[in-house]
């Protein structure tokens, strides 16, 4: 074992020892080749250092020209009805937001909701299954909080009255989701139609530069469909902003009406086969 450490050992000196020697033939070759290519070096240094400023700049410069631009198309479109479309936009996108947030929170896991209630009804814990309709939040828990009361009453448990109320609530329920929606549709239609006034008002301005002028020329119809064609421009771009949300909006909507109406089924079901009803 001694020996083969000490071969160990020397084989490891030796290998030091040529590794040094040729990184030391390497330094010397490479303080020529240094002194060498020291002009090349020092001109590709400085063109970095001047070159890495513009690149870093190149993007900021963008975003000012792309923001300045749209100030000035802004207030090249008569600000006065770009600021009634801008604020069409602004209430419009409040209200979609509104209703997303709201149809993202009434959205629940039906099926396992649901079977969490009969699990609990066909115990006879009718109580409990109340209790957890009131925790959850969205249409098919008031849904089932209704149907579960009525089950769990005296005098409303036989099954026309349970059905007539879930009818009733899956109603009520249904017009909360549509809430607002009409105030959407509202700035929708408003936004094209202030830009086409704006289109209007800047054709009139165009005719008025005429008569001014005496004569038509491009310099004096510029103006006035210049102000025409931006504020049409904006009101669509708007329309077609809103009317995007407003898809997604109506889509979420029938996603939880057909969530109730399967909540309503099953609760039917879930009714009929507990003891409490009247049958």
């Amino acid at each position: 074992m001694k020996k083969f450490f000490a071969i160990v050992a020397m084989v490891a000196a030796c290998s030091f020892a040529s590794t040094s020697s040729v990184m030391a033939q390497e330094e010397v070759a490479a303080v020529d080749s240094a002194v060498v290519d020291s002009a090349a070096t020092d001109n590709v240094a400085e063109e970095a250092v001047e070159a890495t400023p513009v690149e870093t700049a190149a993007p900021v410069e963008e975003e000012e020209n792309l923001h300045k631009a749209l100030k000035v198309k802004f207030i090249e479109g008569d600000a006065g009805f770009m600021s009634l479309v801008a604020i069409a936009l602004v209430l419009g996108l409040a209200f979609c937001i509104e209703r997303v947030v709201y149809l993202s929170l009434a959205q629940v896991n039906t099926r396992k909701f649901c079977a969490d209630l009969a699990a609990l009804v066909a115990a006879g814990k009718v109580d409990q299954a109340i209790a957890k309709a009131k925790a959850t939040r969205g249409p098919v828990a008031q849904i089932s909080r209704k149907a579960m009361e009525c089950l769990n009453s005296n005098d409303q448990n036989d099954m026309a009255t349970i059905e007539r109320t879930i009818n009733m609530e899956a109603e009520v329920q249904g017009s909360y989701l549509e809430e607002n929606c009409s105030w959407i549709t509202l700035f929708i239609a408003m936004a094209p139609s202030l830009g086409f006034l704006g289109t209007v008002i800047g054709m009139v301005l165009a005719f008025d530069n005429i008569q001014k002028a005496g004569d038509i020329s491009p310099t004096v119809v510029a103006g006035g469909m210049k102000v025409a064609l931006i504020t049409t421009i904006f009101g669509i771009v708007v329309a077609l902003i809103l009317q995007v949300f407003y898809n997604f909006i109506l889509a979420r909507v029938e996603a939880l009406t057909g969530n109730m109406e399967e909540a309503a089924q099953e609760l039917l079901v879930m009714c009929v086969r507990s003891e409490k009803s009247k049958k």
